[in-house]
């Protein structure tokens, strides 16, 4: 490149760049792979499925993009060594992670099983945290590195009228631990964000339900859900140049829900 088109180069544009989804076989996690990829970044998925990582995988190719699968379940300490081993060797290198994969439960406090708890967090916060520290330690080998933590707007909130104790502690730890590493990591190189989605669209939140559009739908000053696609532009700016002085922070991209 030369440098009169590294001048004209957006902060925007990914390209050359690789990343690493968890959990980007699905939902949000499929639609930040392709905001990743549509921004010009080689992308690698990882997801317990190989029959969903290899549906994502096709309907990329279809889409003009090459995604690389990798069939891991992050809760495991060895499948998380070999992902990010896997993920190297087929990027060739990792400048992006988004640490999406996450589960929920909703359940009273007093409803809510020891096993339930142990899910969300072994998921949500400690899977988290060991994708971060062996992809966070091949960025310190390159001195550079993006990380982009999916917290939640329940991270900052109560939902109502559901329950749903665990997983908003797991994300409010997600939001801490985004600002902790952000501050070990930042003379390393590496950045460390997070994104904070309102409702939307996916497996994981019956936004169509009548019997939650009074709290979900109607309490959101824009009145309405989002769809995947409208949060994969927040993580691509995350993960870009766009957002190089940008570390430690929580983007909230919730349709205005914790306004009031």
């Amino acid at each position: 490149m030369t440098s009169s088109e590294a001048t004209k180069r957006s902060p925007f544009d990914l390209t050359g760049r690789t990343a690493l989804v968890t959990g980007g076989n699905q939902g949000l996690g499929r639609a930040f792979a392709f905001g990743l990829a549509d921004a010009g970044a080689t992308v690698a998925i990882a997801g317990r499925s190989a029959e969903r990582n290899a549906t994502v995988v096709a309907e990329a190719a279809e889409a003009g993009h090459t995604m690389h699968p990798i069939t891991a379940d992050i809760t495991k300490a060895d499948d998380v060594a070999r992902m990010t081993a896997e993920a190297v060797d087929a990027l060739g290198h990792v400048d992006v992670l988004v640490n999406n994969a996450g589960t929920c439960y909703h359940a009273d406090s007093w409803d809510v099983t020891e096993q339930q708890w142990d899910d969300v967090f072994d998921l949500n916060v400690k899977a988290l945290w060991a994708c971060s520290l062996a992809v966070g330690a091949h960025m310190r080998e390159r001195g550079s590195g993006s990380v982009v933590n999916i917290g939640s707007m329940s991270g900052l909130i109560v939902n109502r009228p559901q329950m749903q104790p665990a997983y908003n502690a797991s994300k409010a730890a997600v939001h801490h631990l985004t600002k902790s590493l952000a501050a070990e990591w930042g003379p390393l190189g590496i950045r460390v964000n997070a994104v904070a989605p309102g409702y939307c669209k996916t497996e994981m939140a019956p936004v169509d339900r009548p019997d939650l559009k009074r709290y979900w739908i109607d309490d959101a000053p824009q009145q309405r859900y989002a769809m995947p696609e409208e949060i994969a532009p927040s993580v691509v700016f995350l993960a870009s140049d766009a957002a190089s002085f940008i570390t430690g922070s929580v983007l909230v991209a919730d349709g205005g829900y914790t306004a009031w």
